[in-house]
């Protein structure tokens, strides 16, 4: 079913800029840059989807649904990554379900190989942090991760993200099989202390 709310990420001033990246909303444009390194084998090793082409690349990212939350990150005019921040609504009851609508993100991120090492995924998801509880008005963010995949989870606990599930070969992944997965999470207090 088709999202008809709003976007919720107009809410924020795009795009973001840090210390060396921006990091904006993609465009159709910035499909082909971002399968150059989606494509690798060892970035397919983690994503959800390990598309066979470009073709059929695109045309999941030109879907609104898929590059609607979908956002990339620069250094100096080149791609080095991409993010995915998609604003859900947490479970709640029914008679305060209004309340609790749009208030967390998911949050998912990719690095180039030839960028990764550089500090490049820490300095944009915590600039995208800074937006989910600044301008975005968000309670509560979460990401997930295989357990095998530690640069992934490092990477959540570099920024205070707290780990609240380690779960026993619950997901499938595509040529390893059952494996362990983690989900962490961080509230908007937590951010405050942490991002100090």
């Amino acid at each position: 079913m088709i999202d008809t709310r709003p976007d919720p990420l107009v809410k924020a001033e795009w795009p973001l800029h840090t210390e060396r990246l921006v990091v904006r909303r993609m465009v159709p444009a910035d499909i082909e840059p971002t399968w150059a390194f989606r494509g690798l084998p060892e970035v397919a090793e983690w994503v959800t989807t390990a598309f066979a082409d470009l073709e059929a690349y695109r045309k999941v990212f030109e879907h609104p649904d898929v590059i609607g939350p979908a956002l990339v990150i620069e250094r100096d005019g080149v791609i080095v990554g991409d993010l995915m921040l998609r604003i859900t609504d947490p479970w709640s009851q029914t008679e305060v379900r209004e309340r609790a609508n749009g208030t967390q993100a998911e949050l998912g991120w990719t690095i180039d190989p030839a960028h990764q090492g550089n500090g490049y995924a820490t300095e944009a998801v915590r600039a995208v942090l800074d937006a989910c509880f600044g301008p975005l008005a968000l309670r509560r963010v979460v990401a997930e991760c295989f357990a095998d995949n530690e640069a992934s989870w490092r990477l959540m606990e570099r920024l205070g993200m707290r780990r609240e599930s380690h779960t026993v070969k619950d997901s499938l992944h595509r040529t390893r099989g059952w494996l362990d997965g983690l989900s962490y999470a961080i509230l908007a207090e937590e951010w405050a202390t942490v991002s100090r």
